[in-house]
Protein backbone atom coordinates (compact mmCIF):
# COMPACT_ATOMS: atom_id res chain seq x y z
CA UNK A 1 0.00 0.00 0.00
CA UNK A 2 1.13 3.32 -0.53
CA UNK A 3 -0.22 6.22 1.97
CA UNK A 4 1.58 8.28 4.65
CA UNK A 5 -0.69 7.69 7.76
CA UNK A 6 2.03 5.27 9.33
CA UNK A 7 5.05 5.24 11.69
CA UNK A 8 7.56 7.68 10.95
CA UNK A 9 10.20 5.52 10.94
CA UNK A 10 8.64 3.63 8.77
CA UNK A 11 8.67 5.90 5.83
CA UNK A 12 11.75 6.99 5.86
CA UNK A 13 12.40 9.86 8.37
CA UNK A 14 14.85 10.05 10.75
CA UNK A 15 15.01 9.89 14.42
CA UNK A 16 18.22 11.26 14.82
CA UNK A 17 17.55 14.96 14.71
CA UNK A 18 18.22 15.51 10.85
CA UNK A 19 16.62 17.77 9.03
CA UNK A 20 14.38 17.44 6.10
CA UNK A 21 15.66 19.68 3.85
CA UNK A 22 18.61 21.93 3.57
CA UNK A 23 19.19 24.43 1.16
CA UNK A 24 23.08 25.71 1.99
CA UNK A 25 24.06 29.10 0.02
CA UNK A 26 21.97 28.59 -3.00
CA UNK A 27 22.72 31.43 -5.73
CA UNK A 28 21.33 31.80 -9.25
CA UNK A 29 21.77 34.24 -11.15
CA UNK A 30 20.34 35.87 -14.43
CA UNK A 31 21.13 38.63 -16.63
CA UNK A 32 20.95 41.42 -15.31
CA UNK A 33 19.24 39.96 -11.79
CA UNK A 34 21.04 38.17 -8.96
CA UNK A 35 17.66 35.84 -8.22
CA UNK A 36 19.22 33.42 -5.46
CA UNK A 37 22.20 35.60 -3.33
CA UNK A 38 23.50 32.83 -0.92
CA UNK A 39 20.03 31.61 0.46
CA UNK A 40 20.21 29.22 3.02
CA UNK A 41 17.50 27.61 5.11
CA UNK A 42 16.12 24.36 6.77
CA UNK A 43 13.09 22.30 6.80
CA UNK A 44 12.33 19.94 9.82
CA UNK A 45 10.49 16.98 9.74
CA UNK A 46 7.09 17.79 11.30
CA UNK A 47 6.47 21.01 10.22
CA UNK A 48 4.79 23.61 8.16
CA UNK A 49 7.55 26.47 6.79
CA UNK A 50 6.29 29.21 4.96
CA UNK A 51 8.18 30.99 2.99
CA UNK A 52 7.35 34.76 2.08
CA UNK A 53 8.38 37.24 -0.13
CA UNK A 54 7.78 40.10 -2.60
CA UNK A 55 7.15 38.93 -6.43
CA UNK A 56 10.97 38.94 -7.93
CA UNK A 57 12.33 37.94 -4.22
CA UNK A 58 13.51 35.02 -5.52
CA UNK A 59 10.74 32.51 -3.89
CA UNK A 60 9.90 31.10 -7.13
CA UNK A 61 13.36 30.33 -8.85
CA UNK A 62 14.55 28.55 -5.21
CA UNK A 63 11.46 26.27 -4.99
CA UNK A 64 12.30 25.34 -8.95
CA UNK A 65 15.94 24.34 -7.68
CA UNK A 66 14.78 22.15 -4.91
CA UNK A 67 12.34 20.51 -7.56
CA UNK A 68 15.20 20.08 -10.31
CA UNK A 69 13.31 22.71 -12.56
CA UNK A 70 16.66 24.91 -12.27
CA UNK A 71 20.20 24.41 -11.72
CA UNK A 72 21.54 26.13 -9.18
CA UNK A 73 24.79 28.60 -10.21
CA UNK A 74 26.23 27.27 -6.49
CA UNK A 75 25.22 25.62 -2.95
CA UNK A 76 24.16 22.83 -1.79
CA UNK A 77 20.90 20.97 -1.15
CA UNK A 78 20.74 18.46 1.76
CA UNK A 79 17.88 15.75 1.98
CA UNK A 80 17.62 13.45 5.07
CA UNK A 81 21.16 15.06 6.61
CA UNK A 82 22.93 14.38 2.98
CA UNK A 83 23.98 15.92 0.47
CA UNK A 84 21.99 15.43 -2.73
CA UNK A 85 22.59 16.41 -6.58
CA UNK A 86 18.81 17.18 -8.05
CA UNK A 87 19.37 17.96 -11.70
CA UNK A 88 15.55 17.06 -12.74
CA UNK A 89 12.46 16.71 -11.36
CA UNK A 90 12.62 12.85 -11.56
CA UNK A 91 15.66 12.89 -9.12
CA UNK A 92 13.43 15.14 -6.59
CA UNK A 93 10.70 12.31 -6.79
CA UNK A 94 12.66 9.71 -5.90
CA UNK A 95 14.07 11.79 -3.31
CA UNK A 96 11.23 12.08 -2.04
CA UNK A 97 10.59 15.88 -2.91
CA UNK A 98 6.77 16.40 -4.16
CA UNK A 99 5.46 19.86 -5.74
CA UNK A 100 1.86 21.26 -6.16
CA UNK A 101 2.44 24.05 -8.64
CA UNK A 102 0.03 27.47 -8.82
CA UNK A 103 -1.17 26.50 -12.12
CA UNK A 104 -1.92 22.48 -12.13
CA UNK A 105 -0.13 20.36 -14.07
CA UNK A 106 -3.39 18.17 -15.20
CA UNK A 107 -4.28 16.95 -18.47
CA UNK A 108 -7.83 17.78 -18.91
CA UNK A 109 -10.00 14.90 -21.01
CA UNK A 110 -7.77 12.43 -18.45
CA UNK A 111 -9.76 11.11 -15.52
CA UNK A 112 -8.44 11.61 -12.15
CA UNK A 113 -7.31 7.88 -11.45
CA UNK A 114 -5.39 8.42 -15.03
CA UNK A 115 -3.84 11.96 -13.85
CA UNK A 116 -2.32 10.21 -10.79
CA UNK A 117 -0.86 7.78 -12.02
CA UNK A 118 1.28 9.63 -15.16
CA UNK A 119 4.69 8.47 -15.17
CA UNK A 120 4.64 6.24 -12.45
CA UNK A 121 2.08 3.33 -13.36
CA UNK A 122 2.23 -0.09 -11.96
CA UNK A 123 2.63 -2.56 -15.18
CA UNK A 124 2.12 -6.35 -15.27
CA UNK A 125 5.10 -7.51 -17.44
CA UNK A 126 4.32 -5.00 -20.74
CA UNK A 127 0.88 -4.44 -20.10
CA UNK A 128 -0.59 -1.93 -17.66
CA UNK A 129 -1.45 -2.40 -14.91
CA UNK A 130 -4.67 -0.49 -13.71
CA UNK A 131 -6.56 -2.32 -10.95
CA UNK A 132 -3.63 -2.24 -9.12
CA UNK A 133 -3.78 1.56 -9.80
CA UNK A 134 -6.81 1.86 -8.72
CA UNK A 135 -6.64 -0.28 -5.10
CA UNK A 136 -3.43 1.78 -4.37
CA UNK A 137 -4.97 5.34 -4.81
CA UNK A 138 -8.31 4.03 -3.00
CA UNK A 139 -6.10 3.06 -0.22
CA UNK A 140 -4.48 6.26 -0.59
CA UNK A 141 -7.94 8.63 -0.91
CA UNK A 142 -8.98 6.67 2.44
CA UNK A 143 -5.91 7.33 4.59
CA UNK A 144 -5.95 10.96 3.18
CA UNK A 145 -9.51 11.43 4.00
CA UNK A 146 -10.48 12.61 0.68
CA UNK A 147 -13.28 11.84 -1.75
CA UNK A 148 -12.45 11.83 -5.71
CA UNK A 149 -14.45 10.38 -8.77
CA UNK A 150 -11.61 8.31 -10.28
CA UNK A 151 -13.31 7.65 -13.87
CA UNK A 152 -14.17 11.35 -14.14
CA UNK A 153 -12.56 13.68 -16.54
CA UNK A 154 -10.40 16.43 -14.77
CA UNK A 155 -11.94 18.75 -16.81
CA UNK A 156 -15.37 18.22 -15.15
CA UNK A 157 -14.15 18.84 -11.60
CA UNK A 158 -14.31 21.81 -9.38
CA UNK A 159 -11.04 23.74 -8.25
CA UNK A 160 -10.75 22.30 -5.01
CA UNK A 161 -10.83 19.43 -6.41
CA UNK A 162 -8.41 19.05 -9.02
CA UNK A 163 -5.65 20.80 -6.43
CA UNK A 164 -6.64 17.36 -4.51
CA UNK A 165 -5.61 15.55 -7.53
CA UNK A 166 -2.50 17.69 -7.51
CA UNK A 167 -1.51 16.48 -3.98
CA UNK A 168 -2.57 12.87 -4.41
CA UNK A 169 -0.53 12.91 -7.74
CA UNK A 170 2.73 14.31 -5.36
CA UNK A 171 1.84 11.45 -2.79
CA UNK A 172 1.18 8.72 -4.77
CA UNK A 173 5.06 8.78 -5.23
CA UNK A 174 5.47 8.82 -1.67
CA UNK A 175 6.63 12.63 -1.58
CA UNK A 176 7.69 13.30 2.36
CA UNK A 177 8.37 17.09 1.80
CA UNK A 178 5.42 18.64 -0.38
CA UNK A 179 6.22 22.03 -1.84
CA UNK A 180 3.03 24.62 -2.03
CA UNK A 181 2.94 27.39 -4.23
CA UNK A 182 -0.08 29.63 -3.67
CA UNK A 183 -2.20 27.00 -2.75
CA UNK A 184 -5.39 28.67 -1.84
CA UNK A 185 -5.45 31.04 -4.81
CA UNK A 186 -8.62 29.34 -6.10
CA UNK A 187 -10.15 27.99 -3.24
CA UNK A 188 -13.15 29.00 -1.38
CA UNK A 189 -12.68 29.47 2.44
CA UNK A 190 -13.84 26.21 3.52
CA UNK A 191 -12.15 24.35 0.96
CA UNK A 192 -9.09 26.34 2.15
CA UNK A 193 -10.01 25.16 5.38
CA UNK A 194 -10.09 21.24 4.54
CA UNK A 195 -6.43 22.10 2.90
CA UNK A 196 -5.38 23.11 6.34
CA UNK A 197 -6.97 20.43 8.08
CA UNK A 198 -5.04 18.01 5.50
CA UNK A 199 -2.19 19.61 6.03
CA UNK A 200 -2.04 19.73 10.15
CA UNK A 201 -2.56 16.05 9.23
CA UNK A 202 0.21 15.56 6.85
CA UNK A 203 2.80 16.99 9.09
CA UNK A 204 1.77 15.20 12.15
CA UNK A 205 2.95 12.12 10.51
CA UNK A 206 6.29 13.64 10.86
CA UNK A 207 6.37 14.71 7.16
CA UNK A 208 7.29 18.46 5.65
CA UNK A 209 5.34 21.06 3.89
CA UNK A 210 6.96 24.45 2.60
CA UNK A 211 3.95 26.40 1.91
CA UNK A 212 4.75 29.96 -0.16
CA UNK A 213 1.75 32.22 0.01
CA UNK A 214 0.90 36.35 -0.17
CA UNK A 215 -2.07 35.73 1.94
CA UNK A 216 -0.16 36.37 5.05
CA UNK A 217 -3.22 35.45 7.50
CA UNK A 218 -3.06 32.27 6.27
CA UNK A 219 0.76 32.16 6.58
CA UNK A 220 0.23 32.81 10.52
CA UNK A 221 -2.59 30.26 10.61
CA UNK A 222 -0.91 27.17 9.39
CA UNK A 223 2.91 27.61 9.32
CA UNK A 224 5.18 26.96 12.46
CA UNK A 225 8.02 29.02 11.23
CA UNK A 226 8.29 31.46 8.76
CA UNK A 227 11.08 32.20 5.93
CA UNK A 228 11.31 36.19 4.71
CA UNK A 229 13.43 36.54 1.49
CA UNK A 230 13.47 40.04 -0.17
CA UNK A 231 15.78 40.79 -3.13
CA UNK A 232 17.11 37.04 -3.12
CA UNK A 233 18.03 37.10 0.53
CA UNK A 234 17.02 35.62 2.90
CA UNK A 235 16.00 38.24 5.93
CA UNK A 236 15.40 35.82 8.74
CA UNK A 237 13.34 33.45 9.86
CA UNK A 238 10.79 33.70 12.68
CA UNK A 239 8.72 31.04 14.72
CA UNK A 240 5.23 32.18 13.71
CA UNK A 241 3.75 32.35 17.59
CA UNK A 242 6.28 35.43 18.39
CA UNK A 243 5.51 37.08 14.89
CA UNK A 244 2.33 38.52 13.50
CA UNK A 245 1.00 40.10 10.01
CA UNK A 246 2.38 43.47 9.96
CA UNK A 247 5.83 42.17 11.07
CA UNK A 248 5.89 39.88 8.43
CA UNK A 249 5.01 42.11 5.97
CA UNK A 250 7.27 45.30 7.01
CA UNK A 251 9.82 42.08 6.72
CA UNK A 252 9.22 41.38 3.11
CA UNK A 253 9.02 45.26 1.71
CA UNK A 254 11.38 47.01 3.84
CA UNK A 255 8.80 49.65 5.51
CA UNK A 256 5.60 49.84 6.85
CA UNK A 257 2.34 48.38 5.04
CA UNK A 258 -1.09 49.78 5.29
CA UNK A 259 -2.58 45.92 5.64
CA UNK A 260 -6.16 47.53 5.17
CA UNK A 261 -7.80 49.49 2.15
CA UNK A 262 -8.32 53.50 3.21
CA UNK A 263 -11.44 54.11 1.70
CA UNK A 264 -14.42 55.96 2.39
CA UNK A 265 -18.23 55.52 1.15
CA UNK A 266 -18.47 55.37 -2.27
CA UNK A 267 -20.75 58.30 -3.81
CA UNK A 268 -22.64 56.22 -6.57
CA UNK A 269 -24.24 58.72 -9.55
CA UNK A 270 -25.59 57.56 -12.67
CA UNK A 271 -25.39 53.83 -14.24
CA UNK A 272 -22.40 53.10 -16.13
CA UNK A 273 -22.59 49.82 -17.01
CA UNK A 274 -25.65 47.90 -17.51
CA UNK A 275 -25.88 44.19 -17.77
CA UNK A 276 -29.02 42.90 -18.87
CA UNK A 277 -30.09 39.41 -18.61
CA UNK A 278 -26.97 38.02 -20.19
CA UNK A 279 -26.26 34.79 -21.38
CA UNK A 280 -23.41 32.94 -23.09
CA UNK A 281 -23.03 29.44 -24.24
CA UNK A 282 -20.26 27.39 -22.94
CA UNK A 283 -18.79 23.74 -22.88
CA UNK A 284 -20.38 22.86 -19.38
CA UNK A 285 -23.11 24.34 -17.37
CA UNK A 286 -20.41 26.38 -15.22
CA UNK A 287 -18.31 27.71 -17.78
CA UNK A 288 -21.60 29.82 -19.33
CA UNK A 289 -23.74 32.38 -18.12
CA UNK A 290 -27.69 32.47 -17.39
CA UNK A 291 -29.76 35.50 -17.31
CA UNK A 292 -27.58 37.64 -15.32
CA UNK A 293 -28.07 41.34 -14.52
CA UNK A 294 -26.40 43.94 -12.74
CA UNK A 295 -25.29 47.46 -12.97
CA UNK A 296 -22.68 49.77 -11.78
CA UNK A 297 -22.77 53.48 -11.35
CA UNK A 298 -19.94 55.65 -11.48
CA UNK A 299 -17.83 56.29 -8.12
CA UNK A 300 -18.53 52.87 -6.73
CA UNK A 301 -17.02 49.09 -7.07
CA UNK A 302 -19.08 46.31 -7.61
CA UNK A 303 -17.35 43.12 -6.57
CA UNK A 304 -18.01 40.01 -8.69
CA UNK A 305 -16.68 37.21 -5.72
CA UNK A 306 -16.98 33.48 -7.18
CA UNK A 307 -14.08 30.15 -7.32
CA UNK A 308 -12.82 30.58 -10.63
CA UNK A 309 -14.17 29.26 -13.28
CA UNK A 310 -18.02 30.06 -12.96
CA UNK A 311 -18.86 32.01 -15.45
CA UNK A 312 -16.51 35.30 -14.48
CA UNK A 313 -14.12 34.56 -17.16
CA UNK A 314 -17.24 34.69 -20.14
CA UNK A 315 -18.76 37.62 -18.72
CA UNK A 316 -15.62 39.25 -18.78
CA UNK A 317 -15.16 38.74 -22.25
CA UNK A 318 -18.62 39.58 -22.76
CA UNK A 319 -18.23 43.06 -21.36
CA UNK A 320 -15.00 43.73 -23.18
CA UNK A 321 -16.23 43.27 -26.05
CA UNK A 322 -14.56 39.96 -26.85
CA UNK A 323 -16.85 36.98 -26.52
CA UNK A 324 -20.73 37.18 -29.12
CA UNK A 325 -23.61 37.15 -26.07
CA UNK A 326 -26.90 37.48 -25.96
CA UNK A 327 -28.91 39.64 -23.71
CA UNK A 328 -28.09 44.05 -23.82
CA UNK A 329 -24.91 45.32 -22.20
CA UNK A 330 -25.36 49.02 -22.07
CA UNK A 331 -22.14 51.16 -22.29
CA UNK A 332 -23.59 55.09 -20.52
CA UNK A 333 -27.03 53.73 -21.62
CA UNK A 334 -26.11 53.11 -24.84
CA UNK A 335 -26.11 49.28 -26.63
CA UNK A 336 -22.53 49.24 -28.36
CA UNK A 337 -21.23 46.64 -30.97
CA UNK A 338 -19.56 43.95 -29.37
CA UNK A 339 -16.11 44.77 -30.06
CA UNK A 340 -13.14 45.20 -27.96
CA UNK A 341 -12.11 48.63 -30.35
CA UNK A 342 -15.35 50.02 -29.87
CA UNK A 343 -15.52 49.51 -26.42
CA UNK A 344 -12.15 50.56 -25.35
CA UNK A 345 -12.85 53.35 -27.70
CA UNK A 346 -16.03 54.28 -25.97
CA UNK A 347 -14.04 54.66 -22.35
CA UNK A 348 -13.74 51.11 -21.16
CA UNK A 349 -10.14 49.81 -19.74
CA UNK A 350 -9.68 46.27 -18.72
CA UNK A 351 -7.22 44.26 -16.92
CA UNK A 352 -7.25 40.97 -17.95
CA UNK A 353 -7.28 37.67 -15.59
CA UNK A 354 -4.48 36.24 -17.30
CA UNK A 355 -1.77 39.35 -17.81
CA UNK A 356 0.19 36.84 -19.84
CA UNK A 357 -2.04 35.51 -22.55
CA UNK A 358 -4.35 38.89 -22.43
CA UNK A 359 -2.38 41.99 -21.09
CA UNK A 360 1.05 42.29 -22.54
CA UNK A 361 3.28 41.25 -25.31
CA UNK A 362 6.01 39.49 -23.51
CA UNK A 363 8.79 40.52 -26.35
CA UNK A 364 7.94 43.90 -26.82
CA UNK A 365 9.38 46.24 -24.20
CA UNK A 366 7.33 48.75 -21.78
CA UNK A 367 6.82 51.58 -24.09
CA UNK A 368 5.27 48.89 -26.95
CA UNK A 369 3.06 47.54 -24.13
CA UNK A 370 2.14 50.61 -22.52
CA UNK A 371 0.21 51.76 -25.61
CA UNK A 372 -1.31 48.70 -26.86
CA UNK A 373 -4.91 49.36 -27.66
CA UNK A 374 -4.27 52.79 -28.11
CA UNK A 375 -1.42 52.29 -30.54
CA UNK A 376 -3.25 54.15 -33.15
CA UNK A 377 -4.93 57.55 -31.65
CA UNK A 378 -2.97 60.18 -30.58
CA UNK A 379 -0.71 61.21 -28.98
CA UNK A 380 0.72 57.95 -29.53
CA UNK A 381 0.31 57.94 -33.48
CA UNK A 382 -0.50 60.55 -35.95
CA UNK A 383 -1.20 60.73 -40.05
CA UNK A 384 -1.57 57.51 -41.82
CA UNK A 385 -0.76 55.98 -38.38
CA UNK A 386 3.08 56.63 -37.68
CA UNK A 387 3.81 56.47 -34.61
CA UNK A 388 5.31 59.64 -32.78
CA UNK A 389 8.50 58.03 -30.84
CA UNK A 390 8.63 60.99 -28.50
CA UNK A 391 5.48 60.88 -27.11
CA UNK A 392 5.41 57.92 -26.50
CA UNK A 393 8.61 57.62 -24.69
CA UNK A 394 7.86 60.81 -22.86
CA UNK A 395 4.48 58.60 -21.48
CA UNK A 396 6.13 55.63 -20.91
CA UNK A 397 8.60 57.58 -18.39
CA UNK A 398 5.99 58.75 -16.95
CA UNK A 399 3.62 55.70 -16.54
CA UNK A 400 6.84 54.09 -15.25
CA UNK A 401 7.17 56.48 -12.43
CA UNK A 402 3.75 56.96 -11.15
CA UNK A 403 3.18 53.43 -10.96
CA UNK A 404 6.73 52.57 -9.68
CA UNK A 405 7.26 49.76 -12.27
CA UNK A 406 10.65 48.53 -11.54
CA UNK A 407 13.73 47.87 -13.06
CA UNK A 408 12.45 51.67 -14.27
CA UNK A 409 12.81 51.12 -17.79
CA UNK A 410 11.07 52.07 -20.97
CA UNK A 411 13.45 49.52 -22.91
CA UNK A 412 13.21 46.14 -20.83
CA UNK A 413 11.33 43.16 -22.45
CA UNK A 414 7.77 42.80 -20.46
CA UNK A 415 8.73 39.09 -20.32
CA UNK A 416 11.78 40.12 -18.01
CA UNK A 417 9.55 42.01 -15.31
CA UNK A 418 8.80 40.13 -11.78
CA UNK A 419 5.17 39.30 -12.03
CA UNK A 420 4.02 42.17 -9.61
CA UNK A 421 5.86 44.55 -11.86
CA UNK A 422 4.43 43.13 -15.08
CA UNK A 423 0.61 43.91 -13.45
CA UNK A 424 1.81 47.26 -12.67
CA UNK A 425 2.66 47.88 -16.56
CA UNK A 426 -0.68 46.67 -17.14
CA UNK A 427 -2.92 48.67 -14.39
CA UNK A 428 -0.61 51.78 -15.23
CA UNK A 429 -1.70 51.73 -19.14
CA UNK A 430 -5.31 51.12 -18.04
CA UNK A 431 -6.09 53.24 -15.48
CA UNK A 432 -3.75 56.39 -17.27
CA UNK A 433 -6.82 56.48 -19.89
CA UNK A 434 -8.81 57.73 -17.51
CA UNK A 435 -11.67 55.78 -18.53
CA UNK A 436 -15.51 55.53 -17.64
CA UNK A 437 -15.33 52.09 -16.45
CA UNK A 438 -12.75 49.82 -15.03
CA UNK A 439 -13.20 45.60 -15.62
CA UNK A 440 -10.72 44.82 -12.75
CA UNK A 441 -10.12 40.78 -13.46
CA UNK A 442 -7.86 39.39 -10.44
CA UNK A 443 -5.58 42.66 -9.98
CA UNK A 444 -3.57 41.36 -7.94
CA UNK A 445 -3.03 37.44 -8.75
CA UNK A 446 0.40 36.66 -7.65
CA UNK A 447 1.18 40.25 -6.28
CA UNK A 448 3.35 40.66 -3.55
CA UNK A 449 1.44 42.63 -0.90
CA UNK A 450 3.50 45.93 -2.13
CA UNK A 451 1.97 45.82 -5.07
CA UNK A 452 -1.26 44.67 -3.87
CA UNK A 453 -1.50 47.72 -1.51
CA UNK A 454 -0.12 50.09 -4.56
CA UNK A 455 -3.09 48.33 -6.54
CA UNK A 456 -5.82 48.68 -4.27
CA UNK A 457 -4.78 52.35 -3.28
CA UNK A 458 -5.33 53.14 -7.22
CA UNK A 459 -8.47 51.68 -8.28
CA UNK A 460 -9.89 53.43 -4.62
CA UNK A 461 -8.14 56.75 -6.49
CA UNK A 462 -9.58 56.09 -9.66
CA UNK A 463 -13.54 55.42 -8.16
CA UNK A 464 -13.29 58.21 -5.71
CA UNK A 465 -12.45 59.93 -9.24
CA UNK A 466 -15.79 59.42 -10.48
CA UNK A 467 -14.47 55.83 -12.33
CA UNK A 468 -17.09 52.66 -12.44
CA UNK A 469 -14.97 49.84 -11.53
CA UNK A 470 -16.16 46.23 -11.76
CA UNK A 471 -13.91 44.16 -9.57
CA UNK A 472 -14.02 40.17 -10.50
CA UNK A 473 -11.83 38.35 -8.16
CA UNK A 474 -11.21 34.99 -6.65
CA UNK A 475 -9.60 36.21 -3.34
CA UNK A 476 -13.01 36.77 -1.18
CA UNK A 477 -10.69 39.06 1.22
CA UNK A 478 -9.85 41.29 -1.79
CA UNK A 479 -13.10 41.78 -2.63
CA UNK A 480 -14.13 42.31 1.02
CA UNK A 481 -11.95 45.17 1.16
CA UNK A 482 -12.27 46.90 -1.92
CA UNK A 483 -15.85 46.22 -2.96
CA UNK A 484 -18.90 48.65 -2.00
CA UNK A 485 -21.27 45.92 -2.96
CA UNK A 486 -20.55 42.51 -4.09
CA UNK A 487 -22.08 40.08 -6.13
CA UNK A 488 -21.29 36.06 -5.50
CA UNK A 489 -21.50 34.08 -9.33
CA UNK A 490 -22.01 30.15 -9.23
CA UNK A 491 -22.47 27.57 -12.49
CA UNK A 492 -22.94 30.97 -14.44
CA UNK A 493 -25.49 32.43 -11.93
CA UNK A 494 -25.84 35.46 -9.91
CA UNK A 495 -26.27 33.37 -6.06
CA UNK A 496 -27.39 36.94 -4.29
CA UNK A 497 -25.82 40.53 -4.02
CA UNK A 498 -24.85 42.42 -0.56
CA UNK A 499 -23.48 45.41 1.23
CA UNK A 500 -19.90 44.57 1.33
CA UNK A 501 -21.01 45.80 5.11
CA UNK A 502 -22.98 43.27 5.19
CA UNK A 503 -21.12 40.13 4.02
CA UNK A 504 -19.90 37.95 6.23
CA UNK A 505 -16.92 35.66 5.14
CA UNK A 506 -18.79 32.42 5.93
CA UNK A 507 -22.13 33.59 3.76
CA UNK A 508 -20.13 34.28 0.74
CA UNK A 509 -18.05 31.29 1.21
CA UNK A 510 -21.66 28.95 0.88
CA UNK A 511 -23.12 31.27 -1.62
CA UNK A 512 -19.47 30.33 -3.52
CA UNK A 513 -20.18 26.92 -2.79
CA UNK A 514 -23.51 26.92 -4.72
CA UNK A 515 -25.38 27.09 -1.35
CA UNK A 516 -28.01 29.62 -0.51
CA UNK A 517 -29.95 27.98 2.16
Amino acid sequence: MIGFMSDPASIGVPSDGAMALELKNITKRYPLVLANDRISLEVRWGEVLAVVGENGAGKSTLMKIVYGLVKPDQGEIWVDGKPVQIKEPGDAIALGIGMVHQHFMLIDPFTVLENIILGAEPTQGAQLNLAQARAEVEALMKDLEFSLPLDTPVEELPVGLQQRVEILKALYRKARILILDEPTAVLTPQEAEELFAFLRRYVAQGHAVIFISHKLAEVIQLSDRVTVIRDGKVVGTVHTPQTNVAELARMMVGREVILSVDKGPAQPREVALEVVNLSVPGKDKKHRLEGVSFQVRSGEIVGIAGVEGNGQTELVEAITGLRPYEGRILYGGQPLKPSARVVREWGLSHIPEDRNARGLVLDFTTRENLILGDHYRPPNAGFLGFLHAEAIEQQAREIVERFDIRPRSTDLPARRYSGGNAQKIIVGRELSRKPKVLVAAQPTRGVDIGAIEFIHENIVKARDAGMAVLLVSADLNEVRSLADRILVMFEGRIMGELEASQASEEKLGLWMAGITD
